[in-house]
């Protein structure tokens, strides 16, 4: 995978409550270590936007989608495991 690729994601959240803080803080913390200057993140509250959320398939939150580069990738909850996310994802451990 190109070292200069963008990776976007959006991360559905219910308000502020204590997990969607968390899996917010979690991504921001991984994002910056692992792909710093290369990822775009897009927080959607879906006590906000409950359409957009129905139109991508959301049921519970957070959920985090990798939507670049392909293939989408969708994980569930406080994104805490940060091996399990980075497995997800497709991301290398020692790709910092």
């Amino acid at each position: 995978m190109s070292r200069r690729a963008i990776f976007k994601f959006r991360l559905y959240v219910a308000a502020d409550t204590l997990n969607s803080r968390e899996a917010t803080v979690n991504l921001n913390a991984l994002c910056r270590f692992y792909l710093a200057g290369r990822h775009e993140i897009e927080v959607v509250d879906v006590f906000r936007e409950p359409q957009r959320a129905l139109s991508d398939g959301i049921r519970m939150t957070p959920t985090l989608l990798k939507l670049s580069p392909p293939p989408v990738r969708r994980i569930v909850g406080t994104l805490a495991q940060t091996q399990r996310v980075l497995d997800t994802l497709g991301l290398e451990a020692g790709a910092a």
